[in-house]
């Protein structure tokens, strides 16, 4: 795979004149320096442009509104890599480049395990290559789990890999998918079996979907059917939709109207 930890984040803009300044920065300031780090071996961008947030459900509350979905892999050794991103962070901050603070809030970030990546039969290179592949944009699910270790949970994991992601790279435009948990639930010891006494803990998926067709005419497509199959959990859908890719300097998706006529 192309690395063993992947971290999301989410990105709100409050100010709608502020998307044009939080690209430039990371595009061209912010990804670039990340991506020089020995630890990185890959990082990515989407925008839920105003066309994409038109046509799908709106993010639940629990997870809040954004704009955009920023991705790194991280190569072994996880802990040494994190470390110097993170000294990479407060030396921009020292360096007066971290545009962010005063530009976005982050409804989401965090780090999650890759569990794993599948790709369509016409799609010639690897699952490990695949988020290096040039795409479209990508779909994107945010699901809560209510049980981590439960058997109805494990059911629910074990349909979507051997019928979901089947159904999913059948698609025509669905080039890949790849799976990613929770880190803190993944690497816990906890028991396997259910414990007496021990309280249900709550884990987080997210799935990408990597498209090579225009997103808004594949998002009807893409929806996880909101029913579970037999006597698997039934996941708490905090996103599901839409994203495009992002060209840099083609930052003006937000400056205009669904006409696509400029404001």
């Amino acid at each position: 795979m192309p690395g063993q930890l992947a971290f999301f984040s989410l990105a709100h803009l409050a100010d709608p004149g502020a998307h044009r300044d939080y690209n430039e920065w990371h595009q061209l300031d912010h990804r670039p320096e990340n991506l020089l780090l020995p630890g990185v071996a890959w990082g990515e961008r989407w925008v839920r442009s105003p066309e994409c947030a038109a046509i799908d459900p709106p993010p639940d509350p629990g997870l809040g509104e954004f704009h955009y979905l920023n991705m790194y892999w991280f190569r072994e050794p996880t802990s040494e890599h994190r470390r110097a991103w993170s000294e990479l962070a407060e030396r921009s901050f020292h360096w007066g480049r971290r545009a962010d603070l005063e530009l976005c809030t982050r409804p989401m970030m965090g780090f999650y395990v890759p569990v794993r990546g599948e790709v369509a039969r016409r799609v010639r290179v690897s699952a490990d290559a695949l988020p290096l592949r040039p795409n479209r944009g990508v779909h994107l699910e945010v699901l809560d789990f209510p049980d981590a270790r439960s058997v109805a949970t494990m059911r629910w994991f074990d349909w979507y890999d051997r019928v979901r992601v089947p159904e999913l790279l059948a698609r025509p435009g669905v080039a890949g998918v790849w799976s990613f948990a929770a880190e803190d639930v993944f690497t816990s010891p906890l028991d396997l079996a259910p414990g007496e006494g021990s309280e249900p803990r709550s884990t987080r998926r997210i799935h990408l979907a990597y498209l090579d067709r225009e997103p808004t005419e594949l998002a009807p497509e893409l929806r996880t059917p909101a029913t579970a199959p037999e006597g698997a959990s039934t996941p708490h859908v905090l996103f599901s939709g839409v994203l495009r890719s992002i060209t840099p300097w083609e930052w003006d998706w937000f400056e205009r109207d669904h006409l696509g006529a400029p404001k």
